[in-house]
């Protein structure tokens, strides 16, 4: 889906309290920033913010940080936050290519929602869930490696699935016709309008 360009989006998102401009001085040390222990579990690609907002609001033992490449979407998410006390959520925008310079070793759960399906062959290491991400992946996570996943895109779906495989994760859920108590914007046009929505959920230890 084309995104929609807000004016003056980067000035109006490092306005909250929320968005942490300078992330990889906090590389490997996360659970300072946050002030305790608990986990922490990431969104890559959060959009407009509604998935995460609601599990922090709903889980607060557990630390959540959505990373979102533009800033557009993010304008969304911090109106959303506007008058919300939430310590347990922090916003990052930055390119999840570049995820081994802001984490290591400190990530329990990684959430990949309805992330681009880059349909074309030529493009496929662009896919979230392509073997070169999913090595990034391995360097962030805490101890066990821990991965769900939600797409409309049929293709997306059957592509992941071989590549969690190929690269060692166990699939312990999967579902074609999912439906999430936490649901992102696209999420429910998506359910309103008939989509199917893929789900995967797969570790490795």
């Amino acid at each position: 889906m084309r995104l929609k360009h807000i004016k003056n989006a980067d000035i109006i998102i490092s306005k909250s309290k929320y968005l942490i401009n300078n992330p990889s001085e906090y590389k490997g040390k996360w659970k300072n920033l946050f002030n305790n222990n608990n986990d922490i579990e990431i969104e890559i690609g959060m959009g407009k913010g509604k998935f995460i907002i609601s599990k922090a609001i709903n889980n607060p033992n557990i630390n959540y940080i959505g990373i979102e490449k533009y800033d557009s979407p993010l304008v969304s998410a911090v109106k959303k936050l506007e008058g919300l006390d939430i310590p347990n959520l922090k916003l990052i925008c930055f390119d999840a290519n570049n995820i081994n310079d802001i984490f290591f070793e400190e990530i329990s759960k990684i959430y990949l929602n309805f992330s681009d399906p880059w349909p074309k062959k030529r493009h496929a290491k662009r896919r979230l869930t392509a073997p070169n991400f999913l090595e990034k992946y391995d360097k962030i996570f805490e101890d066990k490696k821990d991965i769900e996943m939600k797409t409309d895109n049929d293709e997306l779906y059957e592509y992941s699935s071989k590549t969690f495989l190929d690269n060692g994760y166990e699939i312990i859920k999967t579902d074609t016709n999912y439906l999430d108590e936490y649901r992102t914007e696209y999420e429910d046009k998506f359910i309103n309008n008939g989509k199917n929505i893929n789900y995967i959920h797969v570790v490795k230890k």
